[in-house]
């Protein structure tokens, strides 16, 4: 299997998770500071051809009653907007609680509210990899 690149794009920070060959396992690698979509989605596509991914997951804000609002729309034209400039697959995938299981963890950890801000978008990408990643091997 290849490697995957997830992306969870932010207003202040873009979070990044790659999976390893085997896909099985995901691990955040950081963020990148968001400074704009065009600019943003050409530092994930360079981060994902230098790792060799041949798929990127774009995490897509669906709200919890099923509907989609404006942060959906943000996602979707920010996948668009990597799709256009690279021949790597691009796949929008569900984020809904993510960010609220890495807030989770991170209190049962006592990871210090200052650290909370600046790991949470990379940790939100490695859960919602991870879930992938997971439901690929139960099919």
């Amino acid at each position: 299997m290849a490697r995957i690149l997830s992306i969870d794009y932010g207003d202040a920070r873009t979070g990044l998770a790659v999976s390893d060959p085997s896909g099985f396992l995901a691990s955040g690698i950081g963020y990148i500071k968001t400074s704009g979509l065009t600019q943003v989605a050409a530092d994930c596509i360079k981060k994902a051809e230098e790792l060799g991914c041949e798929l990127i997951l774009v995490g897509h804000p669906i709200n919890m009653n099923g509907t989609l609002g404006p942060r959906s729309e943000k996602a979707r034209l920010f996948a668009d907007m990597i799709r256009e400039k690279t021949t790597i697959e691009v796949k929008l995938i569900d984020e809904r609680l993510t960010t609220v299981c890495a807030y989770t963890y991170m209190h049962q950890t006592g990871t210090r509210k200052k650290a909370q801000r600046q790991i949470v978008d990379t940790l939100s990408a490695e859960i919602m990899l991870q879930n992938y990643l997971d439901a690929q091997r139960k099919n």
